[in-house]
């Protein structure tokens, strides 16, 4: 019999060996469901992130989209004033030189105004002159008459 105990002995210490090897197996089970649980929600965050950069950069899309809308629009009113400027140019220079004719225009007018009232001024000179030969001609018929 005592060599029955050592196997029973043997198988004892088998057993209880093998019972710490499986209790070791379950706890590294455990800690890996543990980590595998870890995992999962670190992944399904970084899921979750994603989606929200994904929603970010979409909004920044959009954003930037507006601002380059917005940039040519207000290039276009840019143009659309650069062209009126132009216009407005073109306009106050013909009326620049419209005001320069009318200028030229009334200076001519007085200058012939001028030149006619000097005319009138010679043509009434004449005609004070022989008024004043016509007086004294009948002057000088009234004293011979005399």
């Amino acid at each position: 019999m005592p060599n029955d105990r050592i196997p029973l002995e043997q198988h004892r210490q088998q057993a209880e060996g093998l019972r710490d090897q499986a209790e070791d197996n379950r706890q590294d089970a455990a800690q890996d469901r543990g980590a595998t649980e870890e995992r999962r929600m670190s992944a399904e965050s970084a899921r979750d992130e994603a989606e929200h950069f994904r929603r970010l950069a979409e909004e920044a899309r959009e954003v930037r989209d507006h601002h380059r809308e917005e940039l040519e629009t207000v290039r276009q009113e840019r143009e659309r004033l650069r062209e009126a400027g132009e216009t407005a140019r073109l306009a106050a220079e013909e009326a620049r030189l419209a005001a320069e004719a009318a200028r030229h225009a009334m200076v001519d007018s007085v200058r012939a105004t001028a030149d006619t009232l000097h005319a009138t001024l010679d043509h009434m000179k004449v005609v004070e002159e022989m008024r004043r030969t016509l007086r004294e001609i009948q002057g000088a018929n009234k004293l011979d008459a005399n």
